[in-house]
């Protein structure tokens, strides 16, 4: 059963079974997500983006990820499965997800959802109580091109951000490890935001979505004329490998981004 909650004239829908992505997030009449099963918003865990091979070494262990995007595994496991609800009232909601196969360690994943009449904020948290693993999180959002609702349909969105620096994108799509300038769009590639990210999305005259966190790494994707994709995550693509954060029972992995929003 999907969760609802209001803000004003903000809703955010919750599916627990899908993965617990954002179904829905509705500002004034206006849905801000591409619809359907595979879009919305969903949360990666616990790693995002693309894993080279679906290989990854935890000290002396290599594990083999399915390749669910061949040659690569691909924004983790987590939104593949039903998440257990933990608390909810009308402008809140709190998630847990315990890691199972094919990730190859024990953990749990949780996800908080905070409503306001002008923003969202999301936490996920991945920990451990037994062996210790590397791990990344993140979200995953499909923003319309266009929005439509009780106006029309607005023009395209515009996009504003300034990163330091852009991961260069080999072939497979996976980082070379160089860090360059940032190159024109469109974009499916990683940039460096060591302030925090910080990312605007403008549809004239309609609204203006900022998004924040004091994560340093954010993927955009708007190679696609119906959506465009900005991803806040904990690490870069195939971070498991390059930049690898361990999990312990006494160091979780947090995360935190916000979306607040203005009307125009």
């Amino acid at each position: 059963m999907q969760t609802r909650l209001t803000a004003g004239d903000a809703e955010l829908t919750i599916d627990p079974e899908n993965g617990c992505r954002i179904a829905g997030l509705r500002i004034g009449g206006a849905e801000l997500l591409r619809q359907g099963e595979k879009y919305g918003s969903f949360p990666m865990a616990p790693w995002c983006g693309r894993t080279a091979l679906g290989e990854f070494r935890n000290g002396g262990e290599k594990h083999q990820l399915p390749l669910n995007s061949p040659p690569h595994a691909i924004h983790g496991t987590v939104r593949d499965g039903a998440w257990r609800p933990v608390i909810a009232d009308e402008r809140s909601a709190t998630f847990a997800y315990r890691l199972v196969e094919p990730w190859p360690y024990a953990g749990t994943v949780t996800q908080v959802f905070e409503l306001t009449e002008d923003s969202l904020t999301l936490r996920m948290g991945v920990e451990t109580a037994d062996a210790s693993f590397p791990a990344q999180a993140g979200w995953h959002p499909w923003f319309h091109r266009v929005l439509d609702g009780p106006d029309g349909p607005s023009e395209p969105v515009r996009l504003d951000f300034s990163p330091a620096w852009q991961e260069e994108r080999g072939d497979d799509h996976l980082p070379t490890g160089r860090r360059i300038d940032p190159l024109p769009g469109p974009w499916d590639d990683c940039f460096g935001m060591p302030g925090g990210i910080d990312v605007t999305l403008t549809w004239p005259e309609r609204l203006e979505l900022r998004i924040t966190s004091r994560a340093e790494w954010v993927v955009v994707y708007d190679e696609q004329d119906a959506a465009v994709c900005v991803e806040p995550q904990s690490g870069p693509p195939n971070g498991l490998n390059t930049l690898p954060r361990l999990v312990t029972p006494i160091d979780p992995l947090e995360i935190e981004a916000t979306f607040a929003w203005r009307r125009l």
